[in-house]
């Protein structure tokens, strides 16, 4: 088991931090991204950068901490979708020199919540419980996810689709639907975040957030290179939209819209395809993923709210990854109590009244 020791990361690493983070033992998410931290730095939270050293001499591993202070009681931190630490057992260490950096130097820290990109199950249970750590609600939606190997020939991707998703694809394909990458303007931004308003979100159980927060993330990712628009025409007006993000080697379909009562089949079939082979050609994406499905135990449950997301999505791969989600590490237990019991419901319900977007 490897022992690490904590510190802040110095500016010179944080004014380089997308490379530093995607050498990370597991090539780290784009939650991590100095691309995320300015757009969470500018909706309620502070960036926190974090590079724990291990003892045997080994790669790095940096960290973005989301901190958000609480009234009376201290600050938390959130590190969104990480640490990207090499094996699961490394928490173990980790979680240690975060206790330890953060009564040395971060001493008003009372909670720390981390959300690893490990499998769920038994071994990684108790490999957490053994790290200290307690288990929250899920916050990400893609804790539950269909993620498509793409480090593969383009006819081996299609050959593992389903085959009714593999027709629909093919069928807008002989149709001529029209898919285009389009420039990231004021208007197509504002025509993205429409369409993205008419996808069902009362069945779905989707919280937009405002136009604002979706036009500093995109620009943010386009501007750094991560980040692309896409747009399927129907009758000369865009019908369906999807932003992706390239970040390292892994590709994410971060949103997506769509008008109802489309008359292309297999539209956002050929959509997602041209994405696709998009990444792979111009970034060499390792895996895409389609970000958020029911948990692979309620895929067939008609009752799920992510029921239809979750059947268009498996389209591409059968298999849906259910990720370990949050873990809690009680720096201040007496504090935690606090904050479990009464001010994290009140400070949610007060962002969402006051600011009209989630909490986290």
């Amino acid at each position: 088991m490897r022992e690490f020791t904590a510190r802040f990361a110095t500016p010179q690493e944080v004014a380089d931090w997308d490379t530093h983070v995607q050498a990370n033992p597991r090539g780290g998410d784009m939650l991590q991204s100095a691309s995320y931290a300015d757009v969470k730095k500018h909706h309620g939270w502070r960036p926190v950068h974090l590079v724990h050293e291990p003892d045997d001499g080994s790669q790095p591993v940096y960290t973005l901490a989301l901190e958000k202070s609480v009234p009376v009681v201290g600050r938390v931190w959130y590190i969104v979708r990480g640490p990207s630490v090499e094996v699961l057992n490394d928490l173990v260490g980790f979680t240690k020199a975060t206790e330890a950096f953060i009564r040395e130097s971060a001493k008003n820290v009372f909670l720390v919540k981390y959300e690893p990109v490990f499998l769920a199950g038994e071994e990684a249970q108790q490999t957490l419980t053994a790290a200290g750590l307690t288990k929250s609600f899920d916050i990400q939606p893609n804790d539950h996810t269909a993620l498509l190997d793409t480090d593969r020939e383009p006819d081996e991707i299609m050959a593992g689709m389903k085959s009714k998703g593999r027709n629909m694809l093919r069928r807008a394909e002989r149709e001529g639907t029209p898919v285009e990458r389009v420039e990231l303007t004021e208007e197509n931004m504002k025509t993205m975040f429409a369409l993205m308003n008419t996808v069902g979100q009362g069945e779905a159980n989707i919280t937009l957030r405002p136009y604002e927060y979706y036009r500093k993330f995109w620009t943010n990712f386009a501007e750094a290179g991560q980040g692309r628009l896409y747009f399927v025409h129907e009758d000369g007006e865009p019908s369906m939209g999807a932003f992706v993000v390239n970040y390292g080697r892994h590709g994410t379909y971060k949103d997506g819209g769509s008008k109802p009562r489309r008359k292309q089949r297999g539209d956002g079939h050929l959509l997602q395809w041209r994405v696709i082979n998009d990444l792979k050609n111009d970034y060499g994406i390792i895996d895409y993923d389609l970000c958020g499905t029911p948990p692979s135990d309620e895929l067939k449950n008609e009752e799920h709210p992510l029921y239809g997301l979750g059947l268009f999505k498996t389209a591409f791969t059968k298999e849906v990854i259910d990720y370990v989600g949050v873990w809690d590490q009680e720096i201040s237990p007496a504090k935690v109590a606090l904050w479990n019991k009464l001010a994290e419901k009140v400070m949610r319900q007060l962002w969402v009244r006051s600011k009209h977007e989630p909490f986290y």
